[in-house]
C-alpha cells in the first residue's frame, strides 16, 4: 500500500470528475467498460472493486479508493469487468474525455504514475501464481489478503479469496489452511483470516 502514488491518483480525479457521472453500486454489483459502443472508465470514489477477466472470472487485482479504473488496457476489448467488493461510489467518463483531459491539463506524470503501479500489481499477481508450488501460491495470497482493507477482509473467506484468484483447488486450498491454522501459524474464525502469526517459507 505504501507504494500506491495517492496524491496523483487524487489529482487525476479532481481534475476529471466534473466531467465524469457519479453512481453508487452495491456489493457484488458488475460493471463493464463499454456503453453504447463506447470504452469507459471508472472513478472509485469510496468503496472497493476487484477486476476480473472474463470466461473464468479470475480475479487479476482488487483496489480501494481513491482509484482510476480501465486507463491501462486502453487497446484491449472486453475481456475484463469490474465487480464491486462492498457498496461503492464511482463515477464514469468515456475514455477519450478521460485522455483529452489528460493531454489538455499535462497530467502526464500522475498518469504515468498510475500506470506504473497498476501494472506492476497485475504483473505481479501474475508471476506470483505461474511460478510456484501450490503452498507458495496460498502463502502469497495469504499476505495479500492481510494487507486488504477491513472491509474486503472481514467479509470474504480466506479459501474464496484464494480460490477467486488462483487455479487451486478448493479442496487443496483448504486443506494448506487447516494444516496452518492446526499448526498455529495463521488464526482464522468461521473463514474469516484474523492473524497471521508466522508462515514458513517451505511446507
Amino acid at each position: 500500500m505504501e507504494l500506491k502514488p495517492f496524491d496523483h491518483i487524487e489529482n487525476l480525479i479532481s481534475h476529471v470528475l466534473p466531467f465524469a457521472e457519479r453512481t453508487v453500486v452495491s456489493k457484488g454489483d458488475i460493471l463493464h467498460y463499454f456503453h453504447q459502443d463506447a470504452r469507459q472508465c471508472f472513478l472509485l470514489l469510496h468503496g472497493s472493486v476487484a477486476l476480473h477477466r472474463q470466461g473464468d472470472g479470475i480475479v487479476l487485482n482488487s483496489e480501494s479508493a481513491p482509484f482510476v479504473l480501465g486507463v491501462s488496457s486502453q487497446l484491449t476489448g472486453e475481456q475484463l469487468y469490474v465487480r464491486a467488493l462492498e457498496t461503492s461510489e464511482l463515477a464514469s467518463v468515456s475514455l477519450e474525455c478521460f485522455n483529452q483531459i489528460v493531454a489538455n491539463a499535462d497530467l502526464w506524470k500522475h498518469f504515468a504514475r498510475l500506470l506504473v503501479y497498476t501494472t506492476s500489481r497485475i504483473y505481479e499477481h501474475c508471476a506470483q501464481i505461474s511460478q510456484m508450488s501450490a503452498y507458495d501460491i496460498i502463502r502469497f495470497q495469504l499476505v495479500e489478503l492481510m494487507q486488504e482493507p477491513d472491509a474486503i477482509r472481514k467479509t470474504i473467506t480466506a479459501a474464496a479469496y484464494i480460490k477467486s484468484r488462483t487455479y487451486l483447488s478448493r479442496s487443496g486450498i483448504m486443506r494448506i489452511l487447516a494444516e496452518l491454522r492446526t499448526g498455529g501459524y495463521i488464526t482464522m474464525q468461521r473463514g474469516i483470516l484474523l492473524e497471521i502469526n508466522h508462515l514458513p517459507r517451505k511446507y
